[in-house]
């Protein structure tokens, strides 16, 4: 990529600035300094960080698994965030920044603003099993680029109702995966709230619903799909030009903000 390209990308994101954590070194240094403000007792407090303890059975869990609230923290600081989407489940995240933010500030001065989680109304998708999260190492999502087949697969294996055993058996909607997925993605209201009728009435089965949700899911993956192909077909390092030119602006706007933090603690010793 062309440092003339590098600036256009930097300067005018098109909608986002994407770049890679580890591209960021001063993401680390923000980390440790961030550290040194939060208790271990206090990230453990942390709802989502005592779930993955617990998942692992982690009787004594890594430096870089507890502190990892922190360079979530870090993440956010570094480049001035003030609005976070984050789902509920990690909205505690955001308030340990805004705590860290809290305790730095009194510190050493007013150096960081307190970020606000941006938290969606409509909750989160569950797993295509029924798992209330959903992720890609726990190998219960549809994915973007998935392929019409990968998608029809997918779905023909979602979990729904475990208490219907025929497709004549009443069916329950609410908390049922399939239907979770309908109401998101489906863009005809009225087949989903028919579907609804009669799969409570036991009047439609399961591969019926299935077959309707792949559709409605493939209808509405096929436009991603061919603009993804579309704009690798143009350039096919599109995706390293986008990675490189965020890493450019990302940096830069770090430097600024590690400067400051250096500053403010009195750290900045040659400036």
């Amino acid at each position: 990529m062309t440092s003339s390209a590098i600036s256009r990308w930097a300067s005018t994101p098109p909608v986002a600035t994407i770049y890679l954590q580890s591209q960021v070194p001063e993401t680390a240094e923000l980390f440790l300094l961030l550290g040194m403000l939060v208790s271990v007792p206090r990230v453990r407090r942390i709802p989502s960080l005592k779930d993955k303890l617990a998942e692992i059975h982690a009787a004594e869990p890594s430096f870089g698994l507890l502190g990892y609230p922190i360079l979530r923290a870090s993440d956010i600081l570094l480049v001035g965030g003030e609005v976070v989407p984050v789902g509920r489940d990690q909205a505690s995240h955001v308030e340990l920044a805004r705590e860290i933010v809290r305790s730095f500030n009194a510190a050493f001065g007013p150096t960081f603003r307190e970020p606000v989680a941006l938290i969606p109304e409509d909750g989160l998708l569950p797993g295509t099993d029924g798992d209330p999260k959903m992720g890609r190492s726990r190998g219960n999502t549809i994915d973007l680029f998935d392929d019409p087949a990968a998608v029809d697969s997918k779905v023909m294996a979602m979990y729904t109702d475990p208490r219907r055993v025929h497709a004549t058996d009443p069916g329950r909607v609410e908390g049922n995966p399939v239907f979770a997925y309908h109401d998101a993605f489906n863009a005809n209201p009225d087949e989903v709230a028919e579907l609804k009728e009669r799969y409570r009435a036991g009047r439609v089965g399961d591969v019926e619903v299935k077959r309707r949700l792949a559709h409605a899911l493939n209808e509405f993956l096929h436009p991603i799909r061919a603009r993804r192909r579309a704009l690798l077909q143009d350039n096919p390092t599109i995706v390293e030009d986008v990675l490189r030119a965020g890493e450019t602006r990302a940096r830069a706007e770090a430097r600024r903000t590690i400067d400051a933090v250096r500053a403010a603690m009195g750290l900045d010793y040659f400036s």
